[in-house]
């Protein structure tokens, strides 16, 4: 296993902003795999949903981690919320370093995300109910990837950063 930190989670559970915390505590460099395809591809996430469709960005999201495993060294890693559904990605995950997986609760994603355009996922009649239904499929699949489990709901970053720092 690499010396790297891989934060993975429900959409909104605050990995990119956790992972900017982190990265600037330990000195470590940040990579958010969604802004590293983005960059690769030239389009917005959105826009590769769109255009592509979500089989081609979950490839895309695999290709990211492989590329990962061969070049990340000391870093921070956060990966979108879908990656780890891949069964592929598992093992890459533990390959790059210590998951850990930020756990929140429906109600905090919605409060969070409710004013959010720019969530294909959730540009739907019913974004709470659309939470819910994601969140039951992938609550399973995210603790049998992670190595820490930190519910982060109503926590502060202080808090979660204390926390990781802790595990490590």
């Amino acid at each position: 296993m690499k010396d790297n930190i891989i934060l993975i989670g429900f959409m909104g559970c605050g990995k990119t902003s956790v992972g900017i915390r982190l990265s600037y505590k330990r000195r470590q460099t940040m990579i958010d795999t969604d802004k590293w395809i983005e960059k690769k591809q030239k389009k917005t996430v959105s826009e590769i949903f769109e255009t592509c469709g979500e089989e081609a960005f979950r490839r895309m999201e695999t290709q990211c981690l492989e590329e990962l495993v061969g070049t990340a060294e000391r870093q921070i890693i956060s990966v979108g919320g879908g990656l780890p559904m891949r069964k592929e990605n598992h093992a890459l995950l533990k390959e790059l370093g210590k998951v850990f997986y930020l756990k929140v609760t429906p109600e905090a994603v919605y409060e969070r995300l409710k004013d959010d355009t720019t969530r294909p996922l959730l540009q739907v009649e019913d974004p709470m109910g659309r939470i819910r239904e994601l969140m039951e499929r992938r609550t399973p699949v995210y603790e049998s990837c992670a190595d820490v489990i930190l519910e982060v709901s109503d926590k502060s970053f202080e808090e979660i950063l204390g926390e990781i720092d802790r595990a490590l």
